[in-house]
């Protein structure tokens, strides 16, 4: 069998075409790198975290990208050893499983995941339409199957059915006070007013926004907004709280993300009484910075 690795350019072009054709994916006409080709609709589910289980670099690359777009958290194992130990080590909300992987295959890793316990949906690729590798796929544990080659817009319908059946029914729109979340536009805006937003940006407030009421921490941030990569020593979610929070609190009055010393964030309109405490700790606050910062020398 000849090499994947040929680096022979009828060979890479004859690659691309195919890859082009997975996906059924056609150019964008323009130069703008303003629009994606993946901005679909995700009207019911919250963005999540998923777990991309596929060998071949260049889909996982493709596919990871898309499903990014859509303000989702990705990671990627290119083998059922690298599965398992990253599904033992994190939490997903859903695993896209291919069956023929390296090492373990989808069909045992699907298996390994239901003996641990893990009931996260999962969604298996394969390249294989016999009726025997479905049913395979399914009584070993998984909720769906998708066969290849497949439009990049069914693999989202699949996602999105398979994340309605996880959980609760949530709406396309959110609003806390005067904010409107449009989460099938993936649109922010307070008081009437347009609040632009980068994907990451939007992520984060969209979870927040969906926990309304009561104190979400770091770990759980990290945990559901961001992938694999994220440095738990960063300050990087406490940049982009402060971001959010000047964008959509910077002309109102009643402020809607509150930071809680040592627990994490809070998200949603203030009593009375809360604003007057949360007041009183800014006010401390400023004070212990002044306090701790070296004072002017005295030259006269």
């Amino acid at each position: 069998m000849q090499s994947n690795c040929s680096g022979s350019t009828l060979l890479n072009f004859m690659s691309t075409l195919m890859l082009l054709e997975l996906f059924s994916v056609q150019p964008l006409p323009g130069n703008s790198p303003q629009v994606s080709h993946f901005s679909l609709h995700l009207p019911y589910d919250a963005r999540m975290r998923l777990l991309l289980v596929e060998d071949d670099g260049r889909i996982a690359r493709f596919v990871a990208k898309g499903l990014r777009e859509q303000a989702y958290a990705v990671d990627i194992a290119n083998s059922g050893d690298d599965a398992l130990y990253q599904a033992a080590i994190n939490t997903y909300d859903l695993v896209i499983l291919d069956v023929m992987i390296p090492g373990r295959n989808g069909f045992e890793v699907c298996r390994e995941l239901r003996k641990s316990g893990q009931r996260m949906p999962i969604l298996m690729l394969t390249a294989r339409d016999a009726v025997e590798d479905r049913i395979a796929g399914l009584d070993h544990g998984a909720d769906d199957y998708l066969t290849k080659p497949f439009e990049f817009r069914e693999l989202l319908a699949r996602l999105r059915a398979l994340l309605r059946r996880s959980g609760e029914l949530r709406p396309a729109k959110i609003t806390v006070a005067d904010l409107v979340l449009d989460t099938a536009a993936q649109s922010v805006s307070r008081a009437g007013r347009s609040v632009p937003l980068t994907a990451k940006e939007y992520a984060l407030l969209e979870y927040l926004a969906r926990n309304t009421g009561r104190v979400v921490g770091r770990a759980e941030i990290a945990e559901h907004v961001w992938d694999e990569t994220f440095d738990p020593f960063s300050n990087l979610i406490e940049v982009y709280v402060n971001r959010v929070r000047r964008k959509i609190d910077a002309d109102s009055r009643k402020p809607l993300l509150h930071t809680r010393r040592g627990a994490g964030y809070f998200f949603g309109p203030l009593t009375d009484s809360e604003a007057a405490d949360a007041a009183d700790e800014s006010i401390s606050s400023r004070h212990r910075a002044k306090a701790t910062s070296p004072g002017r020398k005295n030259h006269a």
